[in-house]
C-alpha cells in the first residue's frame, strides 16, 4: 500500500499539528477523541449464541423440543471442488489465457448448456464416455445428461443455425463437463475445458491452427518444448491398417477404444482384448507393431508414400516447419484419441517427464454431424482441461502470485461518519475504483486488513483533530479546505 488519505467529514482538516513520526505500518494511529468501536458480534460466545434458535425466536410459538443435529458432510461431492477466492484467481487468470489465445487467432466465444439431450452423447458402442455419463431422467420424462465433453453441443448448435452462418466458423468455449471416472492426479469428475474449434475447412491448415494455438499458450505459461510435447499421428493410419488386415468396419470403433489404451495398460493386457474381440493373432502383432512407431519415415514404408494419412501428416509437419513449432511436435503412430467421431489427424499435448495424464487432445471430426441427422462438414477441434495444466504449472513452479488488489479502503473513525464515508465510497465507485468499506474494527485491524489485501490507499474520515500519526507508507496525502499538503520524510509541500 502506498498512500494513506485523511478526510474530514467535511473535507477540512485543521492544520497538522505534528510532523510525521516513522513507526510500524501495524501500529494505531494516535488521535485525540478517538474510541475504538467494539463489534457487538465480536465475541465468540456471542457469535454462538446468535446461531441458537429460542423460544423468543418465533412470536406465540409453541416450545420447541430440542433434538440431537446431526453435521452435514461440508465436503463437496466426491471428485468436485469448491473455490475459495485465491483458486478463483488463479482459475480466472488461466481462463483469461485461454480467451487471449482465442482472440490472438481471431476466434469468436460461444457457451451452451451443460444439460443436455441423453440422445446427444450416446453414439456407438464401446466408447468410454458413454459408460460415465451423469445421466437421468428429468421431471418431464426428458433423458438428460450433464455434458462429459463440449464438441456435440457445438455440432448441435451448427446444425441448429445452419445456413444463417457463413462457413468457416471459428469458435471457442470455456465450460464445465462431467464424467463418473476413476480420479487420478489431474482427473476429476467435473473439471473446465477450452475448447477451440474450425468448422468448415478440410484442409490440414485447420490442425496446423490449433496446434499454434496450443504452443501460444504454453510459451504465455512460462512452459518450453522441453516441458511439454504434442504427440500426432492420424485414425487413417489405424483404418488403413484394419483394412490391410480386412478386419471389418464394423469392429474398428472397439479397435480404437483398445487401442487408445496403449500406455496406460500393458501390450499384452492390448493384444488379449484385441483378440476378444474379434481381430486375428496376426493383426493384432501386425497393429501393435506399426502403432509402435515413431518415424514417419518408416510408416511411409509400411503404407507407401501415396496413402492419405502419409501425404496429411507430411503436410502438417510442413507447415509446422512454417509456423516455427517444429520442435514441439513428434510423430507417435499410437495416439489414436478414445472418441469414436475423429477421422483424421488426431494429435494430444504430453508431460514429457511423464508424471501427468494427456494435458489435452483433439483431432478432425469430418463425419461426426451425419451422426445427428444432417449433413457433414469438415471439422476439427480441441478440448483443453484445466485440472492438469494448473498441476503442471504447479510441478514447474510457474503458478503466478495472484495476490488480492484493492485500490482504496474507506474507514470512518466514528460511527456518526457512516453517512460522509458512505458518499465518498460512492463517488470512488463510481470512477472505477475498487473500495472496501470497513466500519466497526479498530484500526489496527484496518492497518493490517490493508496490508493482506494491497490497498493501493487507506482513506480515514474523521471530525477530530489530529494529535500524532505514525506511519511505514511512503506518502500520506492530507486534503485541505483549499490546498493538498504531500507529507513524506517529515516534510511538507503544498500542491
Amino acid at each position: 500500500m502506498s498512500t494513506v488519505l485523511f478526510l474530514h467529514q467535511s473535507l477540512i482538516l485543521p492544520r497538522i499539528t505534528r510532523a510525521l513520526k516513522p513507526s510500524s505500518f501495524s501500529s494505531c494511529f494516535s488521535l485525540s477523541l478517538l474510541r475504538p468501536i467494539s463489534h457487538p458480534f465480536s465475541s465468540p460466545a456471542a457469535s454462538r449464541a446468535s446461531s441458537i434458535p429460542t423460544h423468543d425466536d418465533v412470536d406465540g410459538a409453541a416450545p420447541i423440543a430440542v433434538t440431537e443435529r446431526t453435521m452435514i458432510d461440508v465436503n463437496p461431492p466426491r471428485g468436485t471442488r469448491d473455490f475459495l477466492p485465491e483458486d478463483m484467481r488463479l482459475r480466472n487468470w488461466l481462463f483469461q489465457q485461454f480467451r487471449e489465445v482465442s482472440r490472438l487467432l481471431s476466434f469468436e466465444e460461444v457457451d451452451f448448456p451443460v444439460l443436455e439431450s441423453e440422445a446427444l452423447f450416446i453414439r456407438k458402442a464401446g466408447e468410454e464416455i458413454t459408460q460415465q455419463l451423469y445421466n437421468f431422467e428429468d421431471k418431464g420424462g426428458r433423458r438428460v445428461v450433464l455434458r462429459p465433453e463440449i464438441t456435440p453441443s457445438l455440432a448441435r448448435l451448427v446444425i441448429k443455425q445452419g445456413k444463417s452462418v457463413s462457413l468457416p466458423l471459428k469458435w471457442f468455449t470455456i465450460g464445465q463437463c462431467w464424467r463418473y471416472e476413476r480420479m487420478t492426479r489431474g482427473r476429476r469428475r467435473e473439471h473446465y475445458q477450452w475448447n477451440m474449434d474450425i468448422i468448415g475447412v478440410s484442409r490440414v491448415r485447420a490442425e496446423a491452427e490449433l496446434i499454434h494455438a496450443l504452443v501460444i499458450l504454453f510459451e504465455r505459461l512460462g512452459i518450453t518444448s522441453a516441458d511439454v510435447g504434442i504427440r500426432i499421428s492420424s485414425r487413417k493410419v489405424l483404418q488403413a491398417l484394419l483394412q490391410t488386415y480386412s478386419i471389418p468396419e464394423h469392429l474398428f470403433t472397439e479397435v480404437f477404444v483398445i487401442v487408445d489404451k496403449l500406455g496406460k495398460i500393458t501390450k499384452e493386457e492390448i493384444e488379449k482384448e484385441l483378440v476378444s474381440v474379434g481381430v486375428s493373432l496376426d493383426a493384432v502383432k501386425g497393429l501393435v507393431e506399426v502403432l509402435s512407431f515413431k518415424s514417419l519415415t518408416r510408416l511411409e514404408d509400411v503404407l507407401g508414400p501415396n496413402a492419405e494419412a502419409v501425404a496429411d501428416l507430411k503436410q502438417l509437419f510442413s507447415l509446422a516447419e512454417n509456423y516455427g513449432y517444429s520442435q514441439w511436435i513428434q510423430f507417435d503412430a499410437s495416439v489414436v484419441r478414445g472418441l469414436a467421431y475423429y477421422t483424421g489427424i488426431v494429435f494430444e499435448a504430453f508431460d514429457k517427464e511423464g508424471k501427468l495424464r494427456a494435458i489435452c487432445g483433439g483431432g478432425r471430426y469430418d463425419r461426426l454431424l451425419s451422426t445427428f441427422g444432417t449433413d457433414d462438414i469438415p471439422a476439427c477441434g480441441f478440448g483443453f482441461g484445466d485440472a492438469v495444466i494448473v498441476e503442471l504449472l504447479k510441478e514447474k513452479g510457474l503458478v503466478p502470485d495472484l495476490i488480492r488488489q484493492v485500490d482504496d479502503i474507506v474507514f470512518p473513525l466514528d460511527v456518526e461518519l457512516e453517512g460522509p464515508a458512505s458518499k465518498i465510497v460512492a463517488s470512488l465507485r463510481q470512477k472505477g475504483r475498487s473500495v472496501d468499506l470497513v466500519e466497526d474494527k479498530r484500526l489496527k485491524w484496518v492497518f493490517k486488513h490493508a496490508e493482506r489485501v494491497n490497498a493501493g490507499r487507506l482513506i480515514l474520515v474523521g471530525n477530530s483533530e489530529w494529535q500524532r500519526v505514525y506511519k511505514r507508507i511512503s506518502t500520506i496525502i492530507v486534503v485541505h479546505s483549499d490546498c493538498c499538503y504531500y507529507l513524506t520524510k517529515n516534510k511538507m509541500f503544498s500542491k
